[in-house]
């Protein structure tokens, strides 16, 4: 279990972006919200900037982890990272870029020495990270670089979106469709769910969490009437699982798998690719559900949202993800058996 008196690390995420309204936000309905203490990683004085556009009255006070949780009750904790240059609301700028990396390494680092309890990442603009040379397809495959620089052990992230109502998972993810058929394997089906079984036993106290597999074609194929794939690649990936003790069940057509009844058959839905999964999860809790990553020595969660640069500093970006990803990095955080 994990020491409940540690702060959660939340990174800034794009400074120029809503992570900094959205946090400020959150921070200021902290009791209504039911949110635990949080240490905000980034650039004190964006916050203070920021809270002056949104007409909010928030002491923000520099930080370590140590005083965070006591700091919390009456000011923002902020462990201080500066930003590259001058930040304005909604207008990203490479300059910014190391800052925005620095803050997630940061928060990385704390969790990782024991500082603090989990990670939560606010939203990245992976443009504009690019073009100062970033060398990752997201915050996913950094977040599993530093876990593996960190521990020496190489890991196998996945993603889940989590929601009142439904938990996905992509097999294949940032791909375009026509190259889904070819990166999709009985071996990466049966590492994905077996992390995913792992992490539900582990981190969310389910002691034996049922996998629903989804197929790739239309009704699962119809027995290779409309594709093979489900029968040659996740079939035999499904009777590996079952053999291997996990409970997991499928292909099933995708069509009929997401609404109430199906869903109450299941604590998570394996799917084929991106928005297979994302659609009926976003459909499902636009606003409150939370990004996850599985398989890292460390908890990780995430608004399901992007950096709305156009909504930073007018006072119209919603906290209510962010608020859902601090909460569940604090039930993880609570429910964990082991480090993974």
């Amino acid at each position: 279990m994990t020491d409940a008196a540690l702060p959660l690390a939340l990174s800034q995420g794009d400074p120029a972006g809503i992570g900094p309204d959205i946090a400020l936000q959150a921070f200021a309905q902290r009791t209504a919200l039911n949110l635990p203490p949080f240490l905000y990683v980034g650039d004190p004085e964006v916050l203070r900037v920021r809270a002056r556009l949104l007409d909010l009255d928030i002491s923000i006070t520099e930080s370590d982890s140590e005083g965070a949780c006591e700091l919390f009750a009456g000011t923002l904790p902020v462990f201080p990272i500066a930003t590259g240059t001058d930040v304005a609301a909604g207008q990203p700028h490479v300059a910014n870029a190391r800052g925005t990396i620095a803050a997630i390494e940061t928060a990385v680092a704390l969790t990782l020495s024991g500082k603090a309890r989990a990670v939560v990442t606010n939203p990245i603009a992976k443009a504009v990270l690019y073009e100062a040379g970033f060398g990752f397809p997201g915050h996913t495959e950094f977040l599993a670089d530093l876990a593996a620089r960190g521990t020496g052990q190489a890991v196998t992230p996945v993603m889940m979106l989590a929601g009142p109502k439904l938990r996905a998972v992509p097999v294949t993810i940032h791909i375009p469709i026509r190259d889904v058929p070819g990166a999709l394997t009985e071996d990466a089906i049966v590492e994905t769910c077996r992390i995913v079984a792992r992490d539900l036993t582990a981190r969310f106290g389910l002691s034996h969490p049922r996998l629903a597999v989804a197929g790739l074609n239309p009704h699962a194929g119809e027995g290779g009437a409309i594709g093979t794939e489900d029968d040659d690649i996740i079939l035999p990936a499904v009777r590996r699982l079952r053999d291997a003790g996990i409970d997991a069940f499928g292909p099933l057509p995708a069509d009929t798998m997401f609404h109430d009844e199906a869903r109450a058959r299941y604590d998570v839905a394996i799917c084929m690719y991106h928005d297979q999964a994302l659609i009926p999860a976003k459909a499902l809790g636009f606003d409150d559900s939370v990004n996850v990553t599985l398989g890292l020595p460390f908890i990780r969660t995430s608004p399901d949202h992007g950096t709305a640069f156009g909504l930073a500093g007018t006072g119209l970006a919603r906290e209510q993800s962010l608020a859902a990803a601090i909460r569940m990095a604090d039930a993880m955080s609570r429910s964990s058996k082991d480090s993974i």
